[in-house]
């Protein structure tokens, strides 16, 4: 059973989807559920099936007592970095807050200072605090939708399925195809890439 708040009631927790994808943006999301917030579905986004996500997604949108969501593109990322542009993301997710949170729960084990808010890194976060949860399933339905809509552009990438992911079949695609201007430059596209550099 996910715990409703680590500190405050009116707490935001916050998560990020795509830190590890070939393409597209990262993607964070801030959530501030209600303090009587139930749901035995919700969990780490990655521990629910496409079909459970998308049942949440209207209702945590309807329940949260205020969510954002913002997505660091890959131009970005190829400048500052994976860890900053998440971070940045999650920043950026949490100025579209309604109101600010007393406090912010953070999936993972790093995060810089967000305004004058205190703030608490949670490893595994999204497997034990229910605003993380939120904010995992937010993150990684939004840039899923997203990625979809590059798939009409690149069909070939199949971004549909694997969203961007370094899979088999995108790697595959990649070699054929090269990369396109939504792939992360800064990132290691094909693995023998590392064998150039020995």
């Amino acid at each position: 059973m996910l715990l409703n708040y680590f500190k405050n009631r009116d707490e935001a927790g916050t998560d990020e989807a795509g830190r590890g994808c070939l393409a597209g943006p990262v993607t964070a999301a801030a959530v501030i559920l209600p303090e009587n917030f139930e749901n035995h579905i919700l969990n780490d986004s990655k521990q629910l099936s496409e079909q459970k996500r998308q049942i949440l997604k209207p209702l945590l949108e309807q329940e949260a007592i205020s969510f954002g969501v913002a997505h660091i593109y890959e131009n970005e990322i190829d400048q500052i970095n994976i860890l900053n542009a998440s971070i940045l993301a999650m920043h950026k997710a949490l100025d579209k807050l309604e109101a600010p949170p007393s406090f912010i729960i953070v999936d993972g084990n790093r995060f810089k200072p967000y305004k004058d808010i205190h703030s608490e890194c949670i490893i595994k976060g999204d497997s034990k605090y229910l605003s993380i949860a939120a904010a995992s399933v937010l993150a990684k339905t939004y840039r899923d939708e997203y990625m979809e809509k590059l798939h009409e552009e690149y069909p070939m990438y199949n971004w549909i399925k694997n969203k961007g992911y370094p899979t088999k079949e995108h790697r595959s695609a990649i070699r054929k195809y090269g990369v396109t201007k939504y792939h992360r430059k800064s990132f290691k596209q094909l693995p023998e890439q590392l064998s150039l550099l020995l």
